[in-house]
């Protein structure tokens, strides 16, 4: 025989959620970030492991222990992004290396733009040299030989012995940090 909810029921499983997420938010929050690198991919998580309680507290059985239930939606929660991320299809490394064929030219202002698009273009010219110069040999290597030399990455494999992988993953570092030094640059002039 199935239990009716009445008004008095259905305000008292309110008060339980409610109670349980005042409780075990601060908890669960920092449970979560500390796996997970994007806080707001992080908040999606906790709304979703609170979203699974309300879901739950409409079932006929009552959950047990309620914290401990609650951290392990989270972990399932987590890894199941973690998953949907590994199984979004990545670019072919071919694709990657030699479809790109714009240069850092196209990304700084023209010379001949006029005077104030031939400062920024300086300005970022000598910003770009002091942060190449901070990167790691390797990476400075890698990201000089693909992006002003214009070689491929399959070649740059084929004369360093570095598998393709390896290549870009050096490069990706190089332009994370390039972008992370050069974007108050890019901010002062409105780039």
């Amino acid at each position: 025989m199935a239990t009716t909810l009445t008004p008095d029921l259905m305000a008292a499983s309110d008060k339980q959620i409610t109670d349980t997420v005042l409780r075990e938010t601060a908890r669960l929050r920092s449970f979560i970030r500390q796996r997970m690198a994007d806080a707001n991919e992080a908040e999606d998580v906790l709304q979703d492991v609170f979203q699974e309680l309300v879901e739950a507290s409409r079932l006929p059985e009552p959950i047990e222990q309620v914290g401990a239930w609650l951290f392990r939606v989270a972990r399932n929660r987590i890894v199941d992004r973690f998953r949907k991320k590994k199984e979004q299809q990545l670019p072919d490394t071919e694709e990657l290396s030699d479809a790109d064929d714009s240069g850092i030219d196209d990304l700084l202002p023209q010379a001949d733009a006029g005077p104030e698009a031939a400062y920024a273009r300086s300005i970022l010219l000598d910003a770009l040299q002091d942060a190449l110069d901070e990167l790691p040999p390797k990476q400075r290597e890698v990201f000089i030989a693909h992006e002003l030399e214009r070689r491929s990455f399959k070649q740059l494999a084929a004369e360093s012995g570095e598998s393709v992988n390896t290549l870009l993953a050096r490069k990706r570092y190089a332009v994370l940090h390039l972008r992370q030094r050069l974007q108050e640059i890019y901010d002062e002039f409105d780039l």
